[in-house]
């Protein structure tokens, strides 16, 4: 697949710019303010817990731009469109494909689980064990949460309500419903579409200045968690923190690795290109912050645009490996600790169980305790009350979760466009690599369906036709995207 624009043809006609210097790269700050914080935080504890206004003002600025841009994305992508079947054809893949992943995930944890068997010879007793307020609320969650709730909540009770309590899912229901009603406006929602990609642009502008300060909410971030949580718990259970940090990169370099080396890519270089986007999820121990970079930089290597945001943000709570792997390793280590049985049909009860759970706590604070105590609570022979065994090291694992979950999603948005046949797999190759491309020809003409009918208010059927954008000035044409730029 070809893409050839005049602006393309200009830009590499012209000479390559040169590489920002490695102490410029936004990677490289952010991975010193890491380290910087984790010094900061296990010397002086009582300052790196007061640096934690820094790390969540950051983290709330960055999901200040997700639900926008999230709703910008997938309704540009559907309304511009000239067939919706392919729309809900892609989701349909995109779903099919998050449950196998997940699948291969949680019987990944259950392998490695049941191989080591950390949790012998604990001998907790569920009885006596102390729950923490914290953990109690979480608990009560999950044992009131029901597997058919993540359906029913997806509708919203209000428009506004999902952007500011930045419920993705609900955000997503409305993105696909309006762009749905959009693309059958025909014509006459073609000046919408054209305000909701300048929007776009916006918003993605936005984005690049608040990533100027990612150094700081890292720091900030990073200072606090070490401070607070010290190095104590991690010494102490280090043995299950191995584990699932062991369990985590075998799957990503052997099955995601695998379905990358089946589309003919490199996880390793699209990694590489993606740090960015990891040292935030390091700093930050949350992968909400990276998703706007990772729409954008899979958009610049070659999937198509309706596909990344339809994809993506689905995948950030329907795809979730490493909190997969997560939830079946640490359901068994509690049910080895308390000294709980499982027969092999029990734990393949308990994936199906988990299969279901954790999709209701997709989106919420503690989603993954929630999901864990569903899980018991619903299997009704592990104690829920043994979450406790591992409440305190659950921050420690927070990082990897997200990293891992960050990694499936980028690779699965990569498959889901490769099935549809629409994956640039040269230009992907070649970005990843680091070349240098030319811009994707998404931005110079928006596309809009035409009816063939005379009143523009009926649509029954439409074609695809194109309405050049305003002109762009020339200086603009080989500007890299937002997310390259140095700091």
């Amino acid at each position: 697949m070809e893409h050839i624009t005049t602006a393309g043809a200009a830009a590499t006609s012209r000479k390559a710019p040169n590489k920002t210097r490695w102490y410029r790269q936004l990677y490289f700050w952010v991975l010193t303010a890491i380290v910087v914080g984790i010094v900061l935080g296990w010397l002086a504890p009582t300052a790196g817990i007061a640096m934690e206004p820094i790390g969540t003002t950051f983290v709330n600025a960055m999901k200040m731009l997700i639900g926008p841009i999230v709703f910008l994305t997938i309704v540009g992508g559907i309304a511009s469109v000239a067939d919706l079947k392919k729309v809900g054809m892609t989701g349909l893949k995109a779903l099919t494909y998050f449950q196998i992943g997940t699948i291969c995930a949680m019987v990944f944890g259950l392998v490695a689980i049941n191989v080591f068997r950390l949790g012998d010879g604990v001998n907790a007793d569920a009885s006596t064990i102390k729950t923490s307020d914290s953990a109690a609320k979480l608990i009560d969650a999950g044992q009131h949460q029901e597997w058919w709730q993540f359906l029913t909540h997806i509708i919203p009770n209000s428009i506004a309500g999902p952007f500011v309590e930045g419920d993705i899912l609900q955000i997503i229901f409305i993105a696909v419903v309006f762009g749905i009603a959009l693309n059958a406006m025909g014509k006459v929602g073609a000046p919408v579409l054209d305000g909701v990609q300048r929007l776009t642009g916006v918003m993605f502008k936005i984005l690049g200045f608040i990533m100027k300060a990612a150094p700081l909410g890292a720091f900030g971030a990073m200072a606090f968690a070490v401070g607070k949580y010290g190095v104590s718990s991690l010494t102490s259970m280090g043995g299950l923190i191995a584990l699932f940090y062991g369990t985590s990169i075998l799957f990503v370099i052997v099955v995601l690795g695998s379905i990358m080396a089946m589309l003919r890519l490199n996880i390793f270089t699209m990694i590489r290109h993606l740090k960015e986007e990891y040292m935030l999820i390091l700093g930050t121990s949350t992968a909400e912050p990276a998703l706007p970079g990772l729409m954008r930089k899979l958009e610049h290597a070659g999937v198509k645009k309706e596909t990344v945001g339809l994809v993506v943000p689905t995948g950030y709570s329907f795809n979730l490996d490493g909190a997969a792997i997560y939830l079946s390793l640490a359901a068994l280590y509690i049910a080895q600790a308390t000294n709980t049985d499982l027969t092999i049909g029990q734990q393949l009860g308990l994936l199906a169980v988990m299969l279901l759970t954790s999709k209701g706590a997709a989106g919420v604070a503690g989603g993954g305790f929630i999901a864990l105590t569903a899980t018991l609570t619903t299997l009704g022979t592990i104690p829920a009350a043994g979450i406790m065994l591992i409440f305190g090291i659950d921050k420690f694992m927070s990082e990897c979760r997200a990293l891992v979950n960050f990694t499936g999603n980028a690779v699965a948005t990569l498959v889901i466009a490769r099935w549809d046949r629409t994956l640039d797999t040269d230009r992907a190759r070649r970005v990843f690599a680091g070349e240098t491309v030319e811009p994707m020809p998404a931005d110079d003409a928006v596309v809009v369906p035409v009816e063939d009918e005379t009143d523009p208010l009926e649509a029954p059927k439409h074609s695809a036709a194109v309405v050049p954008s305003p002109p762009v000035p020339a200086a603009s044409a080989d500007r890299r995207p937002a997310y390259s730029e140095s700091i």
